[in-house]
């Protein structure tokens, strides 16, 4: 019996077959004996959450515009699926063809948050591809991983061959020119790699080596060949008019996470909160052409069939012709019935105006992300917002009908003091005096408040690399002095408080921040059981603790201490485009509690200006 018929048998028994089947929607389909290279991507998650990833989408339709190249995807098995394929000892098989993805030549994975590490190895051990790098041959694919964690690739850098570092249409050409060469040449996978690390924005962790010092920390990072760079540079796309975008994606069978298309409007962000690792690697701000925009849009919905279009980017109330483009949206699809979604904007007047438009207030709620409760807080942190435009602006939107908020906070940021806990229920508060000061006649029901604190995690390359985190118990008593104060509040009726999983928060501390020493910590848990470690239900603390003891790792070294200034991270052989000076000068910004201006209003010598374009030179033109 072949696998494809041995897969359908077993698919009849296991939760949701559709996440197995393919054959969707604009699927591609190619003769896989026509191309030199085929390319399973991965998302390490599963299919539902993966089929709603941009990236994955975007890298899809531009591999398989190639005719030289075959991409097809892979996402983790649910663990049912997971424990049938173990016993039967079936392989992994992409969706296209159903075939093996240890018979591909490239197996990429797109690395998004850290509590999906463990779905790697889930995803190389179903595939029956050693887990470890240093074990393959020129038999197996060469493993490569993309996205936003391989800006520390380090506690995983055991397991991969390659890490794509920055934007993914940059560099692979020429990767896939060098790897048809390697099919050809007879020399060895290590050359391949030893060649491929000279590629712009590749890194090869076998060809760089690192020593430590008696106390832990790192004492140097080194390449082993000299014609090797000791930084690998990240790629960026300047000319977003030029970027390639699918305007056929794949339509799933089943309902996903994000179902509905989606119109990238730009990239970067302007606003330089200083605990936002995005806000800061994909600098500089690029905005698409708008007349593109609305082609695209037009495409998108007539090659899907979706009933719903979202707009994404990490900050879209700064993309210069939203309104333009939010008007032509409203007027050309709304009366075709096509819904209109849009992220967190900043509330204002026109915000509302178009969200008026687009929403149904009765049913929706708005969101604003104060991330911190006092004013001095939110100068620490960069935020940019004040209570009086916070209030504003929720005014704006109470006395507009709407009567639902959800209120984003970070508990344990750098200086964090128990007045800024307490000032977070104090805000709530403020803002629901705000909604009963609207004649009762006039308002739209009883207010609803609903506050959700994450924990903070200091991401590489942010201005709070260098800032220490805190042990669970401690994360939950801030937590608890919220959960007081909330019930302490006039109008503790209206408001509801959530908080995250502390333990979680703090391993995913460990791995953001972790050196290679995490990564057989990693691979002990996957041998006693761990995937879908960001799934609450399967997620098991216990097992990392044993690991971690096992593997004779302190988790407190990665986490409970301030870094100096001239500690050497286990990241900074990458040059993500900011540069330390300025991410140091932000740092004692922070201590000092001083806004930084936002990239429109003054620039502040970050080191993006190098890229030569976006909004670093759109005054200039």
């Amino acid at each position: 019996m072949n696998q494809l018929a041995l897969s359908d048998e077993i698919l009849m028994t296991v939760d949701n077959p559709a996440r197995y089947i393919g054959n969707e929607l604009n699927m591609v389909k190619k003769d896989p004996a026509a191309v030199d290279i085929r390319f399973a991507m991965c998302f390490p998650d599963v299919y539902e959450i993966g089929m709603s990833h941009l990236g994955i989408q975007i890298l899809y339709d531009m591999f398989n515009k190639r005719e030289d190249v075959y991409c097809e995807r892979v996402y983790s098995p649910w663990p049912d699926l997971h424990k049938i394929m173990k016993e039967q000892q079936i392989p992994l098989f992409a969706l296209e063809t159903q075939e093996s993805v240890r018979d591909f030549d490239f197996l990429g994975i797109t690395i998004q948050y850290e509590m999906c590490y463990t779905n790697i190895l889930q995803i190389l051990d179903l595939s029956q591809i050693p887990l470890l790098a240093a074990d393959r041959t020129k038999e197996h694919p060469i493993v490569i991983g993309g996205g936003p964690c391989t800006y520390n690739p380090e506690p995983i850098a055991d397991f991969f061959d390659l890490f794509y570092i920055g934007e993914g249409e940059i560099s692979y050409d020429a990767l896939f020119a060098l790897y048809k060469e390697y099919q050809k040449e007879a020399y060895s996978r290590e050359e391949f790699l030893h060649r491929a690390a000279r590629i712009p924005g590749i890194y090869a962790p076998m060809m760089y080596q690192v020593s430590y010092h008696t106390d832990g920390t790192i004492a140097a990072f080194t390449p082993k060949y000299e014609d090797i760079p000791a930084k690998v540079e990240k790629q960026i796309l300047m000319q977003m008019d030029k970027a390639p975008y699918p305007e056929k994606p794949i339509v799933p069978f089943i309902k996903v996470t994000q179902d509905r298309v989606v119109l990238e409007v730009q990239r970067g962000c302007i606003r330089g909160c200083r605990f936002c690792q995005a806000g800061m690697i994909y600098r500089p701000t690029r905005e698409k052409d708008v007349e593109q925009l609305k082609q695209t849009a037009y495409a998108l919905l007539k090659n899907t069939g979706h009933e719903e279009i979202s707009l994404s980017s990490l900050s879209t109330s700064d993309y210069s012709r939203l309104e333009e483009l939010m008007r032509f949206l409203i007027e050309t699809f709304q009366k075709q019935h096509v819904n209109i979604s849009l992220p967190s904007l900043r509330i204002d007047a026109f915000s509302l105006d178009i969200m008026h438009q687009v929403q149904d207030i009765k049913k929706s709620s708005l969101t604003f992300a104060p991330e911190a409760g006092t004013q001095r807080m939110r100068n620490v942190i960069n935020k940019g917002l004040t209570e009086e435009s916070i209030l504003e602006g929720a005014g704006m939107a109470f006395d507009g009908g709407w009567n639902k908020v959800k209120l984003y906070f970070m508990l344990g940021l750098p200086t964090e003091t128990e007045a800024d806990m307490r000032g977070i229920a104090e805000l709530a508060n403020k803002i629901a005096v705000r909604y009963y000061e609207i004649p009762k006649e006039k308002r739209n029901g009883k207010c609803q408040i609903t506050i959700s604190t994450s924990f903070f995690v200091p991401k590489p390359f942010t201005p709070f690399q260098w800032a220490r985190m805190y042990d669970r118990d401690s994360y939950l008593g801030r937590a608890k002095i919220v959960n007081e104060a909330v019930k302490a509040q006039l109008n503790r009726k209206s408001i509801r408080y959530n908080w995250h999983e502390a333990d979680v928060t703090v391993l995913e501390g460990i791995l953001a921040r972790g050196d290679r020493r995490i990564g057989q910590a990693l691979q002990r848990v996957y041998e006693l059981g761990g995937i879908f470690d960001a799934w609450t239900e399967f997620f098991d603390n216990e097992r990392w603790i044993r690991a971690f003891a096992e593997c004779g790792i302190d988790p407190d070294f990665y986490t409970q201490r301030e870094r100096p200034l001239d500690e050497i991270f286990p990241w900074d052989f990458i040059d993500a485009g900011v540069s330390r000076e300025f991410l140091a000068r932000e740092w004692q910004r922070a201590k000092d509690g001083v806004v930084s201006p936002n990239c429109r209003m003054q620039c502040q010598g970050c080191g993006a200006a190098r890229f030569q374009g976006g909004v670093c030179f759109e005054n200039q033109n």
